[in-house]
């Protein structure tokens, strides 16, 4: 067997990772982008509306009261599209997608590779991703 890693061990690489991640262009540009958005005037008028329309729903919903609510959902959805028109808002929405798409290729590489050294440390067959050969399979085609 290999060399045995403590979660201390584990935790302080991700850490590194994380890192290395935190300072790659995708990030960068996510901060930038967010930066932008924080200052821009208007997207953060139609924030502050959404968010105050959105407090106000829950409590119709709480009170039951349908048609407000509805006509409430309308006019956030109605911002939301606006908001969503902003190039601004459209360019740090897809940084958000493609920092999050990073971060789900690093978790997937990981979840991977654990199983794989798993498979092959057991004697399992990869193709089928069993970690145990089937004592009832031979090695001969049928």
């Amino acid at each position: 067997m290999g060399q045995m890693y403590s979660k201390k061990d584990i935790t302080e690489k991700a850490r590194e990772l994380a890192a290395m991640i935190a300072e790659t262009e995708e990030v960068d540009f996510f901060k930038r982008a967010e930066a932008q958005i924080n200052e821009h005037l208007r997207v953060q008028e139609l924030i502050a509306q959404i968010k105050s329309l959105q407090k106000e729903a829950v409590n119709l919903k709480h009170y039951q009261k349908t048609e407000a609510l509805k006509a409430i959902e309308d006019k956030i959805d109605a911002l939301q599209d606006e908001l969503d028109e902003i190039p601004l808002v459209r360019e740090f929405k897809q940084s958000q997608t493609e920092v999050n798409q990073l971060l789900q290729m690093v978790s997937h590489a990981i979840s991977n590779t654990v199983t794989t050294r798993i498979i092959e440390s057991t004697g399992g067959d990869l193709l089928k991703g069993t970690t145990t050969k089937s004592p009832f399979q031979s090695n001969s085609c049928q």
